[in-house]
């Protein structure tokens, strides 16, 4: 099964008070963004830490945080992305649906969607990103060109003003690991 079509396993692991390790939970991803006017997309939060050097928090401390497509201050914050083809949606998404998924995501000041940019959902965080392409093929959208990636390509984005596009047919899934990061 593909991993667009089902909720990302999470197994959390953990010492025991006589310091032998065990499986502390195993199961679906729980705490997931989806936006309305993008259908099939999802943005998995699987884990995320508050400082660095982190602390091992319970899964619960995790999905209470606030949401954000930033990180935590001096923490960081591990995703899965599912991207839908952009043809199912892009003609159809209007600028204020745009907006309302930035403020559902706790972040409206990432978003970067005046009329002149590259793509609907451009946006800015302050965050250095780390990802992966797990399955199909993204395009990362820049404000000066446009780069394709393959399964396995990696990208380490440095605060960059973006945007994930999917021209194909098939879902698109990413992994991106969020650390608080100063621009400069």
């Amino acid at each position: 099964m593909a991993i667009a079509d089902r909720a990302p396993r999470r197994l959390i692991t953990v010492d025991a008070a006589d310091g032998r390790s065990h499986a502390l939970s195993d199961g679906p991803v729980q705490d997931v963004l989806r936006d309305p006017a993008r259908p099939g997309f999802a943005l998995y939060r699987v884990w995320a830490t508050d400082r660095s050097p982190a602390v091992a928090l319970a899964a619960r401390e995790i999905e209470s945080m606030a949401q954000s497509l930033g990180a935590p201050a001096g923490g960081s914050v591990f995703r899965i992305l599912v991207l839908p083809p952009d043809a199912s949606w892009h003609d159809r998404v209007t600028r204020a649906e745009v907006e309302a998924w930035f403020r559902a995501a706790g972040s409206p000041e990432a978003c970067c969607s005046e009329a002149q940019a590259r793509h609907p959902y451009m946006q800015h965080s302050r965050t250095l990103d780390l990802c992966v392409v797990l399955e199909g093929e993204a395009t990362l959208v820049l404000d000066a060109g446009e780069v394709t990636l393959a399964p396995s390509d990696t990208v380490v984005q440095r605060a960059a003003r973006h945007a994930w596009s999917n021209r194909g047919a098939r879902p698109c899934v990413i992994a991106i690991s969020s650390h608080d990061a100063r621009i400069g």
